[in-house]
């Protein structure tokens, strides 16, 4: 069986023409036709996106059923957080707090997915970090220290997802998350960096897959659809995941 992975900072679909147009973010994930979608910077009730769930309104124009959404910061009216689409049903769902001191709030929303003909679930973590390196660096330690990964069994099927702000590259080893057992696509050397940002003309590597325990094959790659240029200022990434 192999998933097919979707992450996108959807940019509260904001496109780079500053004009409120989420059917453009439908569109492009309907081409890509993801199994999972993880998202960041998605609106609940805010002005500026119609004060519509957008959540919601993805789901119901992708075919997605399944969609939990994860509350970071919360505005003068409404407020955006990470949502989390699924073909396949969520058993459970969390949002872990790694907000550090002062600054902006974040978060990582845990969904469980139950998978047809699989005993063993489907763990997702969807992410978005902070822009400083020290800030990023404490959340992933804070991730890596939290009661619900550390619940989850050593061969549970975990794939972590978002936009980690990470222009250098630097939370797979520096972090924490190699000697945790997590696997990367670009940071293990053999691979080249996927830019993701900016969509226009993308330099930076921000928005990454990390995985462990059963996918013997995985590949990753950003979309090349003209409309995800438009659509927001980061560019999704894809994953295939095949489960052992």
């Amino acid at each position: 069986m192999q998933i097919r992975m979707m992450s996108w900072n959807i940019h509260k679909a904001i496109g780079n023409d500053r004009k409120f147009r989420p059917e453009r973010v439908i569109e492009v994930i309907r081409h890509h036709r993801p199994d999972v979608l993880l998202m960041q910077e998605v609106d609940r009730g805010v002005p500026r996106s119609r004060r519509l769930d957008l959540d919601q309104i993805v789901a119901e124009g992708t075919g997605l059923p399944y969609f939990a959404w994860g509350g970071n910061h919360v505005l003068k009216e409404g407020s955006y957080g990470n949502a989390t689409l699924s073909r396949f049903p969520i058993r459970r769902k969390r949002n872990l707090d790694l907000t550090i001191a002062w600054k902006k709030k974040r978060g990582a929303l845990f969904t469980r997915l139950q998978l047809p003909g699989h005993f063993k679930d489907l763990m997702v973590f969807n992410w978005h970090l902070g822009l400083s390196a020290q800030e990023r660096r404490r959340q992933v330690e804070r991730f890596l220290r939290s009661g619900t990964l550390k619940g989850l069994g050593k061969t549970s099927r975990i794939i972590l997802g978002g936009d980690t702000n990470d222009w250098r590259n630097l939370l797979f080893r520096g972090a924490g998350l190699q000697t945790h057992g997590f696997h990367a696509w670009t940071e293990s050397g053999r691979h080249k960096h996927i830019a993701t940002y900016p969509s226009v003309a993308p330099v930076g590597p921000l928005d990454k897959f990390f995985w462990r325990g059963g996918f013997p094959e995985v590949r990753v790659h950003a979309s090349k659809m003209a409309l995800a240029r438009q659509a927001s200022d980061h560019l999704p990434i894809l994953g295939e995941f095949t489960l052992g």
